[in-house]
């Protein structure tokens, strides 16, 4: 009942495919109805619920497909290949996009663990992963109605906006992905904060020993921690974040040239190596690609 509440929530906000804004700070509404393969992305800090349609994610070779039983958990940035293939004018895929705010997040679980709501982490498969698949139950679906329904009211949303949305931040690190959200925001923090950086210094030089300085710990420890939540080396994790943020910047009509420089790549060449070594394709022919699917659709 609550789902198809949300859905129609949703329906009614959204007049076009694409994104659309809340008016909460990192909550947005999403329709597709067409499909859309999956592309390269980078998923910043978030949780992605579906009501309508399926949608998938890829990361590091893992495959996930989620709908209206399970959303997704991404507690720290990742470059993905993302898309729902599935979508159209009859069945149009709606859902919301929570941005996850680091500082909130750890507040929140420090203060739930002051309280004696720390959880067992043995119940939790210690696989390395950056993503989590979680069912929903009754107070995240609770949560997440009583945040949009604050959507008819501009005043509601700028008074409760953000009380509503610190409801869904407890409802998910107390569901079924909390003690995988609660890996990222509490002793891994330190493996969180060095992928934030990284997302935010992809134009620079990066230095593996810098980062592990910067973590607090040994060039050792920090490869082996790092590997352990992303599933990735830093040096490969670095570079997918480069190669997928180039791919959608020249998705969105910057030259291959520029992409690469706006990543941290000096040389073309070397760049136009490395994304054919990952996606197949030389830049120019994904380019092309991508303007033709543009066209078709």
């Amino acid at each position: 009942m609550k789902k198809q509440q949300i859905k129609t929530l949703i329906a009614s906000s959204t007049f076009e495919d694409g994104l659309t804004e809340t008016g909460v700070k990192g909550v947005r509404l999403f329709r597709a109805t067409q499909s859309i393969p999956c592309v390269p992305a980078v998923y910043e800090p978030c949780v992605v619920v579906i009501v309508s349609g399926r949608k998938e994610a890829i990361f590091d070779g893992q495959r996930y497909v989620y709908d209206d039983s399970q959303y997704l958990c991404c507690p720290m940035s990742i470059p993905v290949k993302a898309g729902t293939s599935e979508a159209s004018p009859d069945n149009p895929l709606y859902g919301v996009f929570i941005s996850l705010d680091l500082h909130v997040m750890s507040a929140l679980a420090m203060e739930m663990e002051n309280a004696g709501g720390r959880p067992s982490l043995g119940n939790d498969s210690p696989r390395a992963s950056g993503i989590r698949l979680a069912s929903w139950d009754e107070d995240f679906a609770d949560a997440v109605l009583r945040l949009l329904t604050l959507g008819s009211s501009p005043v509601d949303m700028a008074v409760l906006g953000a009380a509503r949305l610190r409801e869904v931040y407890y409802a998910i690190l107390k569901g079924e992905a909390g003690v995988f959200a609660r890996r990222a925001f509490g002793a891994n923090h330190s493996i969180a904060a060095s992928i934030a950086y990284i997302s935010s210094q992809l134009d620079e030089p990066i230095s593996i020993d810098d980062m592990a300085t910067r973590a607090g710990m040994s060039r050792s420890v920090f490869h082996r921690k790092f590997k352990q939540a992303t599933t990735m080396a830093p040096i490969q994790f670095v570079k997918s974040m480069r190669l997928n943020n180039a791919a959608m910047k020249i998705s969105g009509g910057m030259s291959i040239s520029e992409a690469a420089r706006d990543v941290g790549y000096i040389s073309v060449s070397q760049f136009s190596r490395e994304f054919k070594r990952m996606y197949g394709h030389s830049p120019r022919q994904w380019s092309e690609q991508q303007h033709v699917s543009l066209s078709v659709g």
